[in-house]
């Protein structure tokens, strides 16, 4: 099957006994507590980036009025936070009348930590950003300002740019890597990366990392590219056409990695 070819085609023989995560540990029902009590595996999470705020100094160099806007587009609960921290420090209260655009529901929830929530001024999409663009395209008389990090705003947004609304990407935050020097000596069998900048902290970490028999679990096709272009080997592509997500991916390569080397 699928992974069977995929473990033929790798140089990497052993089983696997431990992975590192690269994002915090999840809260409530996980499925890789499943993974790891079903083939009795070694799992630590740890963050490789994390979240900074910036000033009002650094805010206003944008030349950013957020009173300008009607509407407000939320795609991270860290974007929230920031938005309503920077309104805070600014003086600015928001008004009354701005309307909420939230790619899931549970971002949208997180609202009611600042707003009085009113159904009428709160919009979601389906966890996508793609799925957001024709609610927000129902009030294109409407200016939006998408409160992002700088890694965000240095990134095209295709839906977006191929929208016809009146947007403006505004920082809110940077995203910077971690200090992981307590992990220098320590061994993973896998490591699992979901973002550019996780591999690019890995490098600012570990300048010298050779990839040797660990396994690399990638997700998203812009995370690929920048694991290729640091010359590293990727194990495990996600999404692929058997597995949509990393939990799905890691479990039937394990299934069949481990299966012979008992």
């Amino acid at each position: 099957d699928f992974f069977t070819k995929i473990l033929a085609m790798s140089s990497v023989k052993a089983k696997v006994k431990s992975i590192l995560i690269s994002q915090p540990q999840p809260t409530g029902k996980c499925p890789y507590a499943v993974i790891k009590k079903k083939y009795n595996l070694k799992i630590d999470y740890r963050p490789f980036i994390h979240v900074e705020e910036i000033s009002s100094i650094e805010f206003r160099e944008q030349r950013i009025s957020i009173l300008n806007h009607d509407a407000v587009i939320f795609t991270s609960k860290h974007a929230m936070d920031h938005y309503f921290g920077m309104c805070e420090k600014l003086r600015i209260k928001v008004p009354d009348y701005t309307k909420y655009f939230c790619v899931s529901e549970a971002i949208a929830h997180y609202l009611q930590n600042f707003i009085t929530f009113r159904k009428r001024k709160v919009f979601t999409g389906e966890q996508t950003f793609a799925s957001l663009v024709p609610v927000m395209e129902k009030h294109s008389d409407s200016k939006f300002i998408y409160p992002c990090s700088d890694v965000l705003k240095n990134r095209v947004n295709k839906s977006l740019l191929e929208s016809n609304l009146d947007y403006t990407m505004a920082q809110m935050y940077k995203v910077a890597c971690s200090d992981l020097s307590d992990l220098a000596d320590v061994k993973y069998d896998i490591l699992v990366f979901f973002s550019p900048t996780g591999i690019k902290s890995l490098f600012e970490n570990f300048p010298d990392f050779v990839q040797g028999e660990t396994r690399l679990a990638i997700f998203g096709p812009t995370t690929v590219k920048s694991v290729e272009d640091h010359g590293l080997r990727v194990d495990i592509k996600v999404p692929n056409k058997n597995a949509p997500s990393m939990s799905m991916a890691l479990d039937q390569y394990i299934k069949e990695a481990n299966k012979r080397r008992r």
